[in-house]
């Protein structure tokens, strides 16, 4: 008779069932600070609910949005500093939403690891939380996926996903005219875009992440974690006011590919590069990695992280508005005749 072969379990095979378990006991209170008008069940059960009607809306239309973090995980891998992640990965879902014209409503977060570090993974969640709390969504539910043998040990990936609701007839963009003005909001720093190009800009300048940043106060690594801003509330301010024709979140592809988004066939942008300084960080790098001017603003935010398109009668107020929630705003150009943008003067 062959002799039994000793019985494995799934801890063994490097799934801790009791810490998942654990973890999401730690993470109950950070996610009901979320809670809003509108939440039903949130986590826990199979699914999470929400009622739209006791949230305010009469005639609404739903808004989904999901991100990541990118390539930027890396540096906060390395530096043990993991806190601001999880603000990026809100703040990159609903700032997105709100250009639609959407108030955010909840949001859902996907964790994956090897080894579930519970700690770790309780410090990003509970900075997704609090990133939920200021751009008023619920954090309404999510998954941990331990996943030894697909992630280095120390190793995860974050993604998000928000939705958010707008009453019938309000999607932005709409009514974008000639003559309307672009106003910016500045930007905390490089957000979460480009990090590719980052990490290889630091490497070739022989620096680690612990060595002083070059442009900045502190550990070099740690600048360049500055969390995306979130700039859902004010923009809200803006559109309840009036004269807000569409918002255009600098992501991806910095204002060259994300301001033509919102813009309709035969109108284009014309924006003045002399109306913002160019932060620290973006000289730094354009200097480091000899990048020409058309590269650093197809690549990175340059400095502004939103911009708002409205209506010229309407700018001034809005432009004072958003600064007094908080926002640094710069009135940096206009909308014209033709297509995508056109660059006038040079960053400085």
């Amino acid at each position: 008779m062959t002799a039994r072969k000793p019985g494995l379990t799934y801890a063994q095979a490097g799934v801790d069932i009791d810490a998942g378990n654990a973890l999401v006991e730690r993470i109950k209170p950070a996610a009901a600070r979320t809670n809003r008008l509108g939440v039903m069940a949130g986590l826990g059960g199979f699914g999470a609910l929400f009622d739209l009607k006791a949230a305010g809306f009469e005639d609404p239309v739903l808004v989904a949005a999901t991100d990541g973090v990118g390539t930027k995980l890396r540096i906060a891998i390395d530096t043990g500093h993991v806190d601001g992640v999880g603000v990026d990965l809100v703040a990159m879902c609903v700032n997105d939403l709100v250009c639609q014209g959407a108030e955010p409503l909840f949001f859902l977060d996907y964790f994956a690891t090897g080894r579930l570090e519970a700690q770790t993974a309780a410090r990003i969640i509970e900075s997704i939380a609090g990133a939920c709390a200021r751009a008023g969504a619920a954090l309404i539910g999510g998954e941990t996926a331990e996943m030894p043998g697909m992630y280095p040990p120390g190793d995860f990936d974050l993604a998000g996903f928000a939705v958010g609701a707008m009453e019938r007839g309000r999607a932005l963009p709409a009514d974008v005219a000639e003559g309307d003005v672009i106003l910016g909001l500045a930007s905390d720093g490089i957000h979460s875009n480009g990090y590719s190009l980052v990490r290889r800009i630091v490497e070739r300048a022989g620096l680690s992440w612990a060595d002083p940043a070059p442009f900045a106060q502190g550990p070099l690594g740690e600048a360049l974690l500055t969390p995306t801003r979130l700039y859902v509330k004010p923009a809200l301010m803006a559109l309840r006011a009036g004269g807000v024709h569409a918002l255009a979140h600098v992501t991806g592809g910095g204002l060259t590919e994300n301001l033509p988004r919102v813009l309709p066939e035969g109108l284009g942008g014309e924006i003045d590069l002399s109306a913002w300084e160019l932060p620290a960080v973006f000289a730094w790098l354009a200097e480091e990695g000899g990048l020409d001017q058309g590269e650093l603003l197809k690549t990175f935010n340059a400095g502004i992280g939103m911009a708002l398109i409205v209506a010229p009668d309407r700018a001034g107020a809005l432009a004072a508005l958003l600064a007094d929630a908080g926002e640094t705003v710069h009135e940096i150009g206009r909308i014209v005749p033709g297509e995508g943008i056109a660059y006038r003067g040079r960053l400085a």
